[in-house]
């Protein structure tokens, strides 16, 4: 089936749409883009009033997509509410087969699971049986995608709930918060012949306060719901939470599924207006927690029998000898960076086409990458994410001796089957660091203009495991709108997509993260321009140190990983060379600091030297984002703010307001090391004195001049801040 004569009513109009939608079915839409292919027949099961099945159809004109539902009033109604040629709504309960077996290229359940066990005895079973059927549904590399919530792991906690913000009653209407979890306690799970739980009444925190403690489970499920006053007896009845995290991942790798996210979701929007100042969760020897996830979602892929599930580390290997460390001092101080390369450049290639008056772009989907993981050996991610193991990256060569352009075009003859006939032009990217406070790399792209290729599944297999993944197109936009909500995280797939649509002078599309908005303050102290920094004098500040003198900041590990199917069995393995930091965490807060004077946006940047630099152009001088790695005692999000904040203070001088999150977060270089970057905006309310200095410059100055910001941390915070502040088009 063709859609190439379908009218979808121009890329404003699907714009316009995405506008109205709110938060909750933006996000599910953006998830999507990651992980679905632009063709293919995917079921959205309980689609309630089917506009994210309409949203879907819009989106993807060559993708056959079919709404689900138990009601036959809300199928009749979408029905006739919607209508489009790839689009069609049907009958069906989700809990059991809706379709043939092998008849489906992607499922999508959107917050229908907990219905499944809710209104099915509570039982945790009705939901493994319904993904079960789902996955027989499944053709081989199909997806499932679940977007639900999350139960939090087992365990008691305190929490501490005002009693003065409402009346002292059972009137779920109008009492008190602190009277509504204790009415909520007798109501839970009112469709069992047992409903409530135990909540036991503790020290009073505060005056106007009560503390309870009780399950962490409970706490949970009281928090998500007790602003839904209104309809407070049907939210009796539901229990939001069956999975944890863990029994999701478990779940999925034994149904044949290799899982390619697992991520909890906080919606910004929430969090501000109905957690911060609301309540506070902490555990019973009183350390705050962090607040709880309000979505998740996992997504994952189907396999064959003699195909990989996941990883496991099989003990260390020997070095491979393949990673180099090197060790450099800075001139006149006893600062001894430790610095970490790979042979071989390579070269990341972004095959691109144009369809439908849509710019896409072909990547790598469901790549092997098992070192990800090891970041849970020394420091989980701040936000409470299983990074995958199987990921979507850029096609990528390594340079030889032959001529760029020759090396591209016989790569992606063998990596993407696209020969040379299909190939119509050639145009150097962007060149960058992508984590230099440590690693030697240097990140070059070439974006090749081709014919139109949706899918390959026929690849080289070059990773040294059971797959290499397969080639298939994504909607440049919707890249970066995955990229926002943590579905894709890798950067340098986002970062090329960013560069071709700017050369293009194609929209990045609307901003769907958390909005920033910038206030008026006083101005910088200093301010300069990109001109006047590209200007400033040469410097050479590092010098070769010997292995002795290295005061061991990082570590070079060898680990055997091996692949294993869904009944446990290792299929493939492998030694790979691992870069992590010896004493610190694998999570780095890189930050955008902003300040808005006479409504003009600056940008602070550092004017550094970094050894990294200087072993690639000769020169030591580098503008970098205000980036760290975290202590390992700073395990969740707001902590690690807070130690931010504290640190611009003091390395700075400057005063710190509001604190955005700046989309998802993100790994610099997958092949080497685990670590995962967390970027952040800042709101800079007074410019003062620090250790060191920072160069303002306007933002707008800092996106057109994007060649000059050579480090990866500085690219993605200056972009994805420009995008939020609706400086790249919408």
């Amino acid at each position: 089936m063709s859609y190439d004569d379908q009218h979808r009513g121009g890329r404003e109009a699907y714009e316009r749409y995405l506008h109205g939608m709110d938060a909750s079915m933006k996000q599910k839409v953006a998830l999507t883009a990651a992980h679905l292919l632009c063709r293919g027949r995917v079921a959205d099961m309980g689609m309630g009033s089917g506009a994210g099945s309409d949203a879907l159809a819009a989106l993807y004109p060559e993708m056959d997509v079919v709404g689900v539902d138990v009601d036959e009033a809300m199928v009749r109604l979408a029905q006739e509410r919607f209508s489009r040629q790839n689009l069609s709504f049907v009958v069906g309960d989700v809990s059991a087969p809706v379709f043939e077996a092998g008849s489906l290229d992607a499922v999508f359940d959107s917050s229908v699971l907990h219905h499944v066990t809710s209104f099915g005895g509570y039982e945790q079973a009705n939901a493994e049986r319904a993904l079960e059927a789902q996955v027989r549904e499944l053709r081989p590399h199909g997806v499932l995608i679940v977007r639900d919530f999350v139960a939090p792991p087992a365990g008691e906690v305190l929490l501490d709930l005002p009693a003065d913000d409402g009346e002292p009653s059972t009137d779920p209407r109008r009492c008190s918060t602190a009277a509504l979890l204790e009415l909520f306690a007798t109501q839970f799970r009112s469709l069992s012949p047992a409903p409530g739980f135990a909540c036991r009444l503790e020290v009073e925190p505060r005056p106007g306060w009560r503390r309870y403690r009780l399950s962490h489970r409970h706490a949970v499920e009281f928090v998500l719901r007790k602003d839904y006053r209104a309809d407070w007896e049907a939210e009796a009845k539901e229990e939001y939470g069956y999975f944890t995290q863990r029994e999701f991942e478990a779940t999925f790798e034994r149904l044949g599924l290799r899982v390619l996210a697992s991520t909890p979701l906080r919606t910004p929007w929430v969090v501000r207006h109905r957690f911060i100042g609301r309540f506070a969760m902490r555990d019973v020897e009183g350390r705050a927690l962090e607040w709880p996830a309000t979505n998740y979602v996992i997504v994952g892929e189907k396999v064959a029998e003699d195909e990989g599930v996941g990883f496991r580390e099989a003990g260390d290997a020997e070095g491979l000898g393949f990673v180099e460390m090197s060790h450099w001092r800075r001139a006149g101080t006893d600062d001894v960076r430790d610095l970490v390369r790979r042979p071989n450049a390579t070269v990341d290639v972004l095959p691109w086409f144009e369809k439908w008056g849509d710019v896409f772009v072909l990547a790598r989907m469901s790549y092997p990458r098992p070192i990800l993981r090891h970041a849970t050996r020394d420091s989980a991610p701040l936000d409470g994410t299983r990074a995958a193991t199987y990921v979507t990256e850029p096609l990528n060569v390594v340079q030889t001796d032959k001529p760029l352009g020759q090396t591209v075009e016989e790569a992606l003859a063998t990596a993407a089957r696209i020969g040379p006939e299909a190939l119509r032009g050639f145009r150097q990217g962007g060149t960058y660091y992508p984590s230099p406070g440590g690693l030697q790399e240097e990140v070059r792209s070439v974006h090749v203009e081709i014919e139109p290729v949706f899918v390959e599944e026929r690849i080289a297999n070059v990773s040294g495991f059971r797959t290499a993944g397969r080639v298939r197109a994504l909607e440049a936009q919707q890249v970066l709108r995955a990229a926002q909500v943590g579905g894709l995280p890798d950067a340098r797939l986002e970062l090329n997509v960013y560069e071709l649509l700017l050369r293009l002078g194609r929209s990045a599309g609307p901003w769907i993260s958390e909005a920033i908005a910038l206030p008026d303050g006083p101005p910088a102290r200093e301010t300069t321009t990109m001109d006047a920094l590209r200007s400033r004098p040469a410097r050479r500040f590092w010098s070769r140190a010997t292995r002795d003198e290295s005061r061991g900041f990082l570590d070079l590990r060898c680990v055997r990983f091996e692949e294993i199917d869904a009944e446990g069995r290792t299929l493939a393995g492998a030694p790979l060379e691992i870069v992590v930091p010896r004493a610190l965490s694998s999570n780095t807060v890189a930050t955008a600091l902003l300040l808005r004077s006479e409504g003009e946006v600056w940008l602070g940047i550092d004017d550094d030297d970094l050894p990294a630099a200087q072993c690639f152009n000769g020169n030591s001088e580098i503008l970098v984002a205000p980036a760290w790695r975290l202590p390992r005692s700073v395990r969740s999000l707001t902590p690690a703010r807070e130690w931010v904040v504290a640190r611009l203070a003091e390395t700075y001088g400057i005063e710190c307001g509001e604190v955005w999150d700046l989309g998802g977060r993100y790994h610099p270089s997958a092949g080497v090391t685990p670590e995962v970057v967390h970027p952040v905006a800042i709101q800079v309310t007074r410019d003062g004195r620090g250790e060191r200095t920072l160069c303002w410059v306007r933002l707008r100055d800092a996106i057109a001049n994007l060649g000059d910001l050579a480090d990866g941390h500085l690219r993605i915070a200056a972009l994805r801040a420009a995008h939020a502040l609706g400086m790249l088009g919408s």
